[in-house]
């Protein structure tokens, strides 16, 4: 098969991170950081894709079980790039074409610098391509060394490197597109006489050069798209890098962000234009939201799908719900998991929605708790209503149709169905079903007593508090 074939490197353990997760498996605005890797090879016509995996490889299999395209080999021991290169042998032998190499931990590349890589690659006809840039201190780099025509002769390691050669300012990125043809036959002549012990994927270009084999390099006008992850200031860092670059999107597309520096939105959620984002609002994970929608400060949205036309007033969170055109929701509510709020419906202050929908139209305005409940369209809930759905074994359904009006203080204690056009009375604690256009009364009778109160203060010691 001629083509392009990838391989992503994430066998390290990640040391200074200092944690039991794999460093390709931290989040990074929304998404692990490995995942930014996949996002944008996914841009590119690819044959073939292959991990290259090491510590914590089961926990990162099952990461990325959603990719079956996804071919996994594993590094053990770690003995270095070139033979962490070498693991794939099983999987492109005998395949044509060329392989782009990249690490999992570096997420900030563009499909744009990588096209322009296999371009340059491609057009020169190389064996290897280098992908490098310059830093006014690339501590921790190889050296990019050239010979007295400009061509780069070889990459030293900065633990292998002379004092002259760690005053180069070009410095290897380790991203390279490689032919196939004579890559695996090299890469197994690879030695380990270097201060690490290890086989460097960097002495291929000398190797290469020795061979009069076509070396080339593409030297990038800025470093910034090859920052990797090593430490949790690294991640902290490349994470408000690519929240910048999203607000700029989105800002470019016609959302308004009143705060952009506080606005905190994942690399894969949508926005639609003339929508407006107050300060301090989090759009999480594959949110989506759509035009003239308003969401004000402090709210915070996850894997929430927002029709147009919607308000989210302060300091309400939506997790995995939708929520219909023209809805209001909030201030301070709280809608959980498998939720549905229909069109032009409103769920108010302190209102809590879990496993529910709420029909087009329906209002509960204040204080409620409606858990696993399905509510018809123009229903009002009245302020202080529970649906109690647990019977401390199992949790069960209440029904409640179209049109009915539940008064204030109500309990419906489920599994319960409240037909269609009935009215509940305020403070009833309903046990049995309401049959349509009913009412429904369930509470204590009121017994009053005229004078009781008088008598009774009369009967007392006067005390300080009756003067």
């Amino acid at each position: 098969m001629i083509g392009l074939h990838v391989v992503i490197l994430a066998a390290g353990k990640g040391t200074r991170m200092k944690s039991e997760t794999p460093k390709v498996l931290h989040p990074l605005a929304g998404r692990p950081v490995i995942e930014h890797v996949l996002a944008t090879v996914d841009h590119l016509e690819t044959a073939s894709i292959t991990l290259v995996v090491g510590h914590g490889s089961d926990m990162v299999r099952a990461a990325l079980a959603n990719r079956p395209n996804l071919q996994c080999v594993v590094q053990s021991p770690q003995l270095g790039t070139g033979h962490a290169l070498l693991q794939a042998e099983p999987v492109l032998k005998g395949l044509r074409g060329d392989v782009l190499l990249l690490y999992a931990d570096v997420p900030l590349l563009e499909p744009g610098t990588l096209l322009r890589l296999l371009e340059a690659h491609r057009g020169a006809k190389a064996a290897m391509t280098v992908l490098t840039a310059e830093l006014a201190d690339p501590y921790g780099y190889g050296r990019i060394v050239r010979g007295a025509d400009g061509r780069i002769e070889r990459i030293i390691e900065e633990r292998d490197a002379s004092p002259e050669q760690r005053a180069i300012k070009e410095f290897n990125s380790g991203i390279y597109a490689l032919s196939l043809r004579q890559l695996f036959n090299n890469l197994n002549d690879l030695a380990t006489d270097n201060a690490q012990g290890e086989y460097y994927l960097t002495d291929l270009v000398a190797m290469y050069r020795q061979k009069k084999l076509r070396v080339e390099s593409l030297c990038l006008e800025s470093a910034d798209e090859l920052r990797g992850v090593n430490s949790r200031q690294d991640l902290a860092d490349l994470s408000l890098i690519v929240r910048q670059r999203k607000n700029r999107l989105l800002l470019l597309g016609g959302v308004t962000m009143e705060d952009p520096a506080t606005t905190y939105i994942d690399a894969d959620v949508i926005v639609g234009a003339d929508s407006v984002l107050g300060p301090g609002v989090r759009l999480e994970g594959r949110t989506a939201i759509g035009k003239r929608c308003r969401i004000h400060a402090g709210s915070r949205l996850t894997n929430v799908a927002v029709e147009d036309d919607v308000v989210v007033f302060d300091y309400s969170v939506i997790v995995d719900s939708r929520v219909g055109q023209g809805a209001q929701i909030g201030p301070m509510a709280h809608v959980r998991p498998q939720s549905v709020v229909g069109p032009s419906a409103r769920v108010g202050n302190f209102v809590e929605l879990k496993k529910t929908t709420l029909g087009k139209g329906s209002k509960a305005s204040h204080l409620s708790y409606l858990g696993d409940a399905t509510i018809g369209d123009g229903v009002n809930i009245g302020a202080g209503t529970i649906t109690c759905n647990y019977d401390g074994e199992k949790k069960h359904t209440t029904v409640i149709e179209d049109q009915v009006f539940i008064g204030s203080d109500s309990q419906l204690i489920a599994p319960v169905t409240i037909g269609k056009g009935a009215y509940v009375g305020a403070g009833s604690s309903i046990t049995s079903d309401v049959p349509a256009g009913a009412l429904a009364i369930a509470r204590a009778q009121q017994v009053v007593k005229p004078g009781w109160a008088t008598k009774r203060k009369a009967s007392r010691p006067a005390t300080k508090s009756d003067h």
